[in-house]
């Protein structure tokens, strides 16, 4: 059997829908495909569902059982060794907690990342000395060296929205007013935070809005959450909410549909776009 793993890559998370698919084409059913393999059906619903690796082996015996041909199969394969490997955010795995590592990994595929942030600054948009003030408090017992780690992976992960290549993802996040109001690390951080959000208001792929106490009560107050949308035919829209000692990840459609639908109420109950960098100055200047 494959080895566990609770936090497959995306690449991984398609190909094994794929998988399903061309077994369920072929008109194959989960014992046929267990005894292909001499495995029990668990094993290829795990492999259907990412929840353990691609064995490449295992793959091409599934592939020919199910009738596809040669060159496809090849081709399968391929992928398939190039989901295996690790991302770039491997590296940080002694301060990237195993639930979190999908996050990284929805994040960088995303073509559209939605979101609503009621308490600090989303991550992707803050500044060095902002993250590690943060973590300071998230993480009170931490050495300078494991803080400068944490900091680095944050700021390696905000590279994603000026990439080249691959376009980058367009980010559109709702952030509350207590967030530039919440002092950080104190005002000269908080003014360069704001800072930051000012340049990023001028980014052709970042919108940022920002809900003003005025504007009473909206769906979101249960707490933050993310959406990710893809390109990838396979994958779903996704949402990801966390808490103090994991996370969720809700892809049914319905649930997903009540979470867009909050996300759109906020967003007309939000200052618009066109007058986010005055709001964010207006405030600077009380900094």
């Amino acid at each position: 059997m494959g080895e566990a793993r609770s936090a497959p890559t995306v690449g991984q998370m398609v190909l094994g829908m794929r998988l399903r698919a061309l077994r369920e084409a072929a008109g194959v059913s989960f014992e046929e495909a267990a005894r292909a393999l001499h495995v029990n059906q668990t094993t290829i619903r795990r492999m259907e569902k990412a929840e353990v690796g691609l064995k490449l082996p295992y793959v091409e015996k599934l592939l020919q059982t199910y009738r596809t041909p040669p060159a496809e199969i090849e081709a399968f394969l391929a992928l398939a060794e190039e989901a295996n490997k690790p991302g770039w955010w491997h590296r940080f795995r002694d301060v990237l907690p195993e639930w979190f590592s999908l996050y990284v990994s929805l994040e960088e595929a995303a073509t559209r990342i939605r979101g609503y942030e009621p308490h600090c600054v989303p991550g992707l948009l803050q500044t060095p000395e902002y993250t590690r003030a943060l973590f300071r408090v998230g993480f009170p017992f931490a050495e300078e060296e494991e803080l400068d780690r944490r900091v680095a992976l944050r700021m390696q992960r905000q590279s994603l929205l000026t990439r080249t290549g691959t376009p980058p993802p367009h980010l559109w996040v709702v952030i509350e007013e207590t967030v530039l109001r919440r002092p950080v690390g104190g005002p000269e951080v908080m003014r360069a935070q704001i800072d930051r959000l000012i340049e990023a208001t001028a980014m052709p792929n970042v919108t940022l809005q920002v809900l003003p106490f005025a504007s009473g009560p909206h769906p979101g107050m249960f707490g933050p959450f993310q959406l990710f949308r893809f390109q990838i035919p396979e994958l779903p829209d996704i949402v990801y909410g966390e808490n103090l000692t994991g996370a969720g990840y809700i892809d049914q459609r319905a649930d997903v549909a009540v979470y867009l639908e909050a996300l759109d109420r906020m967003c007309t109950q939000a200052t618009p776009v066109h007058r986010t960098e005055a709001f964010l100055g207006a405030i600077r200047k009380e900094l």
